[in-house]
């Protein structure tokens, strides 16, 4: 594929392209373990063949048959095109409206080997967040693209494109859902079934949704985790001299050295795959690395005596390093850790997610290949032994959160000791960062707000920044209040941190929390910006899955919600279809993302700004839904910060009528109606 015209042209079969497998020097996603049954086999062999016409089969059919053997996947490696994956500024795209193109910028974003954890096999992050299930699809995906027009709609099932349909200029031109299996067969079994016959796919988050910007996404989300544990667990400000220890530098986690550093504390993350710490390192995201577990104690004692800021990459099992530092408890009586968290993909532990601590990475692999069984029960022997670190450590004055990855509900599921006295089915020894941390920052309305811009001009995004932080510090001086003050100004800090400390990795974008005020002001002035040819080209506005209205998932976004919904996923889905009806640009739902398959429906958004008036009508419908369904849910819940934002919201807005929840002033008045 010589340039982006070629795009246009979808599969090429006349000639086929040669066929050159698996690229050498690009990570490749670990072999998976189906169990097909022979019938199956044929299945998933006839479902491949059925994008190609017959007088090719004879070809394919050998080559997709081996592949499923060698990697329990038909990725179509033949159809990867041989061009450099990345996101082209806009008007490059073979399109005719700026929206299809401006989907094709997010589509080749999410692959750029920079920016994607497996590239080849279509993994943007998480260990199995898929954008495609194989390259077949990409090439039709963009061949649609090329071609739609502003009255047609693009369908995706699960990563295949059911085709263009007609529809209005105000539908959205793109409607993705991934993972939709029925309830009852929705489990981890299951899911590798299906997807090996394609016909199904994990999205995890913004991979499947196309709307991935690379680590900095949770490198401030993790900022802000961190600041706010600080504030929680330690009741300081100033993180200088604190240590935070966490494990996984691949994806989404590789964010967590600059995010160390960024906040302003001593980092130690552990990492079992060599060229994932090598990557980081060379990126500047890891000031140092190491093997060796005595040089990294060495360090981190150091770093902690003198408050340095730094952030260290141990090349090792997280569980070696843990069981290091109750070691040093026991034998000198010296706590060296004040916060720590996880981030491995534990949501996926049997296929690549979590390395156990008895192997090496390479043995793993081949395990979790030849012998699934026994792979797994080392993980489980392994996550009782990390868990057991920890609650040795909790003894003392060091406080440990789940970030979100199912860490502590796959270590339940392992039988180690993470259960709570007295605690409901969502709540473990320790908390999740949104029950403890997050969480009201959520019911303030403030989620993970971003923006792309399609330019690709790096001066574009320096003159959003610069935008956003005058709404922002406007927003101070006409006087809110302290909790979102607060908010506030960690953002205009982010955000001129996150200049200093060249975070952009792929497509010029950013990230930063922001609650529907906020949110809609920023738009706006992008949006004028553009009109007033300030910026340069459309800006894609778009969100983390991980937000106030966007994700129901009871072990994370939801697990501070205590009526006994945290289990139902009303909101995601009714997020999902407002979006679209109030101006989406694309809208996705998804079953899975982040605590794994199963556990989650979660949905986002795309929304294009070109500088119309049109484009800042749809923002501000659109967004205001966005964030305010969550508030309301949340509200109706009986979170207190809630109600009183939600309040406030209907006061500004007289269209806006939100059922309000009575409290139960009198609890007797329950057990003496039980008892009757």
């Amino acid at each position: 594929m010589s340039n982006l015209s070629e795009l246009r042209k979808g599969l090429p079969l006349h000639p086929l392209p040669e066929n050159k497998g698996r690229r050498e020097g690009l990570p490749h996603a670990p072999v998976r373990t189906p169990s097909l049954t022979p019938e199956e086999k044929q299945l998933a062999l006839k479902n491949a063949l059925r994008y190609f016409p017959p007088e090719v089969h004879k070809i394919l059919a050998p080559e997709f048959a081996q592949e499923l053997k060698l990697y329990g996947h038909i990725y179509m490696y033949r159809f990867c095109p041989d061009i450099e994956m990345r996101a082209y500024p806009i008007e490059n795209y073979p399109c005719k409206t700026k929206s299809a193109a401006a989907i094709m910028h997010m589509i080749m974003n999410n692959l750029d080997p920079s920016v994607a954890q497996f590239p080849q096999e279509l993994v943007t992050y998480g260990g199995n967040g898929q954008v495609f299930s194989n390259w077949a699809q990409f090439r039709l995906v963009m061949s649609y693209l090329s071609e739609m027009t502003e009255e047609q709609t693009l369908v995706m099932y699960s990563g295949h494109p059911l085709g263009l349909f007609p529809s209005s200029p105000s539908a959205p031109r793109l409607v993705i859902t991934n993972g939709m299996v029925i309830p009852n067969y929705s489990s981890r079994m299951e899911y590798e079934k299906l997807f090996a016959m394609g016909v199904t796919m994990y999205g995890q988050m913004t991979a499947g949704s196309y709307c991935y910007i690379g680590p900095q996404g949770i490198v401030h989300g993790t900022v802000l985790t961190v600041l706010n544990a600080g504030r929680r667990y330690l009741g300081v400000e100033d993180l200088s001299g604190k240590v935070f220890v966490t494990s996984g530098l691949g994806g989404m986690s590789g964010a967590q050295a600059k995010a160390s550093v960024i906040a302003g504390c001593v980092g130690v993350i552990a990492e079992v795959d060599k060229a994932a710490l090598l990557k980081r390192h060379q990126q500047g995201w890891l000031m140092e690395i190491t093997d060796s577990l005595d040089h990294c104690i060495k360090r981190l004692r150091e770093a902690r005596k003198k408050k340095m800021i730094l952030s260290l990459g141990y090349h090792g099992n997280v569980v070696d390093l843990w069981e290091r530092l109750v070691y040093e408890l026991d034998t000198t009586g010296e706590l060296l850790v004040d916060l720590g968290s996880d981030q491995t993909s534990c949501h996926n532990p049997f296929n690549g997610g979590y390395y156990p601590v008895q192997l090496s990475f390479q043995e793993a692999n081949q395990l979790m290949a030849t012998d699934p069984a026994k792979f797994q029960d080392l993980v489980k022997e392994s996550l009782k032994r990390h868990v057991a670190a920890i609650n040795r450590l909790s003894e003392k004055s060091f406080f440990f959160w789940d970030y979100g990855n199912a860490f502590l509900l796959e270590a339940q599921r392992a039988g180690a000791d993470v259960m709570k006295k007295g605690g409901n089915k969502t709540e473990f020894r320790y908390p999740s960062y949104v029950q403890h941390i997050m969480g009201d920052i959520f019911s303030l309305g403030f989620g993970p707000f971003r923006w792309v811009c399609t330019s690709g001009d790096p001066q574009d995004l320096v003159t959003t920044d610069l935008l956003a932080t005058s709404v922002l510090e406007e927003a101070i001086k006409c006087g809110v209040k302290d909790s979102v003050k607060q908010q506030y100004a960690d953002n205009i800090r982010w955000i001129r941190e996150a200049g200093k400390h060249k975070l952009v990795v792929g497509s010029q974008a950013r990230i930063l929390y922001s609650d529907q005020k906020g949110r809609v002001a920023i738009a706006v002035a992008i949006n004028q910006g553009i009109a007033q040819g300030k910026i340069k080209a459309p800006v894609v506005l778009s969100r983390d899955h991980h937000d106030v209205s966007g994700t129901d998932s009871p072990f994370r976004e939801t697990s501070n919600i205590y009526d006994g919904s945290a289990f139902c996923a009303d909101m995601a889905v009714q997020n999902f279809v407002g979006d679209a009806f109030r101006g989406a640009t694309w809208v996705a739902l998804h079953n899975g993302g982040g605590v794994g398959w199963g556990e989650v429906i979660n949905g986002g958004f795309g929304l294009v700004l070109d500088g119309t008036e049109e484009a800042e009508q749809k923002a501000r419908m659109m967004l205001s839904w966005d964030v305010s369904n969550g508030v309301a849910r949340r509200c109706w819940s009986g979170n207190k910060k809630a109600y009183e934002i939600i309040c406030q919201t209907m006061e500004e807005n007289q269209k806006l009528n939100v059922t309000l929840p009575y409290d139960v002033l009198d609890e007797s008045i329950l057990e003496k109606a039980l008892h009757c």
